[in-house]
């Protein structure tokens, strides 16, 4: 059953950092973040659609927020696993013509794939570890959608071009995801993403040096 989002979601958080989340106002554009990740987007005459499952109701909230400040509201459902017992949240926007040029550049005969000028910067990767970051002591794991092939290595390139050269791991090691490990790598990360949400558990997120 779809629910409509919380009057009041948690602040999405603070970042200092020039070249992070605060280096320019929240847009449309950085939803690519979410498509780097697990984020699927779903095309209709002028109009799309972004949807994403997650893992935890903390990210529900965090990505709602997301979608707010960028002029977009979101619905969600949640789904138990029969299997697993685990509850899995989808989110999803409604269609839009605002999202229009994000699904064009993204979607490539029905296949997801980053266009040639693709980038990350802190608000995109804010996006991408709210929907499926989580610590991978020592490091952290950013999840990558699994049947988005097409996707990994480029956005492995946006990783390395912004500091955050990580690991592909497969299937059998928990993915398909890119771990960043070392310390240098993780400040980096912590820079970039800003200050953890209010509703994010702290084990969650990266946290900057001396914080």
């Amino acid at each position: 059953m779809s629910l409509t989002p919380p009057d009041s979601p948690p602040d999405p958080g603070r970042q200092l950092s020039l070249f992070g989340t605060e280096a320019a106002d929240p847009s449309v554009a950085d939803l690519a973040g979410l498509l780097a990740g697990p984020g699927e987007v779903v095309r209709m005459g002028g109009t799309a659609r972004l949807s994403v499952v997650v893992d935890a109701g903390w990210r529900v909230h965090v990505l709602v927020a997301e979608l707010a400040a960028r002029g977009l509201a979101a619905t969600w459902e949640t789904v138990g696993d029969e299997e697993t017992g685990q509850r899995r949240h989808t989110v999803r926007t409604a269609y839009t013509s605002t999202l229009a040029p994000l699904a064009l550049a993204w979607a490539r005969g029905g296949v997801k794939r980053p266009p040639a000028a693709f980038h990350l910067n802190g608000r995109r990767l804010r996006i991408w570890l709210a929907a499926a970051g989580r610590a991978d002591p020592p490091g952290f794991r950013l999840r990558l959608g699994a049947a988005d092939e097409q996707c990994w290595e480029p956005v492995g390139r946006a990783l390395a071009a912004v500091g955050l050269a990580g690991t592909l791991l497969d299937a059998g090691a928990g993915g398909p995801a890119y771990r960043i490990a070392g310390r240098r790598r993780l400040g980096r990360l912590a820079e970039l993403v800003g200050d953890r949400p209010t509703a994010a558990p702290p084990a969650d997120w990266p946290a900057r040096p001396g914080r």
